[in-house]
């Protein structure tokens, strides 16, 4: 059904919609690569919710953009038009990110999570979003304020920051730019993140040339290297695994699981009570804990274990990886410097792979334990 609009469809940069039957939109996304990126969603290894969503759809609709950064401000725009199912189903709405910009002389945007929008509901702020990739949304920032400098210092403090160094600060620790022009490259942020893009053209036109050729050719390769790596990650679904107990009762074993954004996916959260009495030992527990996961055949199979531990674990683990036949496993030391340890005789392209998603791996661990701890935690209470 869908191979014919996929041949229509462009490899430029831009937004994508999934719709169903009625028009209805299903889900709001963002690619470099518009067809590359939809032909992604008829892989095996794709998550529940993608399949069921897939299934649902049938129709599929494309913005093409000249830059991913105008791609990202569409997709916030449409997201927060539609809040479409699969936006944010099994996805808690606290996850999102946004951008805020405090009415004040010397502002500037400050990226948030959804659980802090409350704090922001002021009249006088402009809040943009929402976005799914806190590290895009950051980067895009960068971008913006190479063109359109501002500073997170204090003004008139009369001491350089670095950013002022490095040009993305316009002189206001310094009281290098007045209020008025301050606010001008301010008042251009905003719309450029409200997708006026025209309207900031024609404004700069008359303005400030300079600013209006560093927009037309605007560059964000940072962006697109980001992005491409997201869209080539093999690592849709990444499981975390870690174990928490008090003075070795109440045991528990966690499983967390991550998308290839580092979005957490809670719904697919487990949590095992250790039936065995180990007492103080952490590898059987979590000998058990990965046992009693893998019995479920029925649950999604994930494309990275990530153990919350070093050399130790991984080798005391080794029956049961052999058992269940699993190569892609990794662990991740904190007494090692948050090192990543690899299984013995992995290859080059699969390290590569996993090192170049850390961040990633990290926020995960730390989920696990967080996980892990506030069940305990509960469970003393009773």
């Amino acid at each position: 059904m869908f191979k014919n609009q996929l041949q229509k469809i462009s490899k430029s940069s831009g937004v994508y919609f999934w719709l169903d039957n009625r028009g209805k939109v299903l889900y709001v996304g963002r690619a470099t690569n518009l067809k590359n990126r939809l032909s992604q969603y008829f892989l095996s290894n794709v998550e529940p919710r993608i399949k069921e969503m897939v299934f649902q759809a049938k129709k599929i609709k494309t913005i093409e953009t000249k830059t991913l950064l105008e791609a990202i401000i569409l997709e916030a725009k449409y997201i927060k038009k539609y809040w479409p199912k699969y936006n944010i189903k099994d996805r808690d709405d606290r996850s999102f990110i946004y951008i805020v910009i405090a009415k004040k002389d010397f502002t500037y945007p400050v990226i948030i999570r959804g659980k802090d929008l409350q704090k922001y509901q002021d009249k006088n702020n402009q809040i943009f979003g929402p976005y799914q990739s806190f590290t895009l949304i950051k980067n895009a920032l960068r971008i913006i304020r190479r063109i359109f400098p501002y500073g997170t210092c204090k003004a008139n403090s009369g001491k350089p920051c670095f950013d002022y160094q490095v040009g993305l600060c316009p002189g206001s620790c310094l009281g290098k730019i007045n209020k008025k022009d301050y606010q001008k490259n301010i008042k251009n942020i905003i719309l450029l993140l409200s997708g006026k893009k025209e309207y900031l053209i024609k404004k700069l036109s008359q303005e400030n040339p300079e600013q209006l050729k560093a927009l037309k050719h605007l560059q964000d390769v940072s962006l697109i290297e980001n992005e491409k790596n997201l869209e080539q990650n093999n690592f849709k679904r990444i499981e975390a695994y870690d174990i928490s107990h008090f003075s070795g009762k109440e045991t528990y074993g966690s499983m967390i699981v991550v998308d290839f954004e580092g979005e957490y996916q809670k719904n697919d959260y487990r949590l095992f009570k250790i039936k065995n009495n180990y007492l103080h030992d952490d590898f059987r527990a979590l000998t058990e804990t990965l046992e009693r996961r893998l019995k479920h055949k029925e649950w999604m199979y994930p494309d990275l274990f990530l153990i919350d531990g070093g050399r130790p674990q991984l080798d005391f683990l080794k029956e049961i990886f052999e058992k269940y036949k699993i190569k892609n496993v990794v662990g991740l030391s904190k007494f090692a410097g948050d090192e990543i340890i690899f299984l013995k005789n992995v290859d080059k392209k699969f390290k590569k792979e996993v090192l170049d998603i850390k961040l990633i791996l990290l926020k995960a661990r730390d989920e696990a334990h967080r996980f892990a701890n506030l069940a305990r935690k509960k469970a003393k209470k009773i």
